[in-house]
């Protein structure tokens, strides 16, 4: 599910890991998981005798594809409608009607991650042709 490349996380008890394992697991610091936390992103699956956040692999799930939303602009709202979206098209009980305006909405958010990486595109390719005037300027001036 997260197509990710990072080594598989080293699951404690309960095949449940610790705040700490999973931000070294997904690559991302203490202060953003509990943010994602606190927006209602990813919820821990149970805590420590002492408190500590435990996570499931479903959770790490969850972090990687929200890691793959974030850099396309993403707002923490429409996280949540894709997440949303994604948790319920899981639920085995669905009717086909119920799979049927799921599908739409999974279109709709699909169309929105292609028009994203699109716009990331453009704004690169201006990106490198900038990089190329600001080095022929550098080379007229050497």
């Amino acid at each position: 599910m997260t197509g990710s490349t990072s080594r598989p996380p080293s699951a404690g008890a309960h095949g449940l890991l610790k705040i700490g394992e999973v931000a070294e697991q997904v690559d991302l610091s203490l202060r953003t998981i509990r943010f994602y936390e606190e927006e209602g992103l990813v919820v821990p699956e149970s805590r420590t005798p002492g408190g500590f956040r435990l996570y499931s692999l479903t959770a790490v799930n969850r972090l990687e594809l929200i890691k793959r939303m974030k850099p396309l602009g993403f707002t923490v709202e429409e996280m949540v409608e894709v997440l949303t979206t994604l948790d319920i098209v899981e639920d085995a009980t669905l009717d086909q009607q119920a799979r049927s305006g799921l599908a739409h909405q999974l279109d709709a958010h699909r169309e929105r991650v292609e028009t994203k990486a699109a716009d990331l595109q453009a704004k690169a390719a201006r990106g490198r042709e900038l990089g190329r005037h600001l080095r022929g300027v550098a080379v007229l001036h050497r």
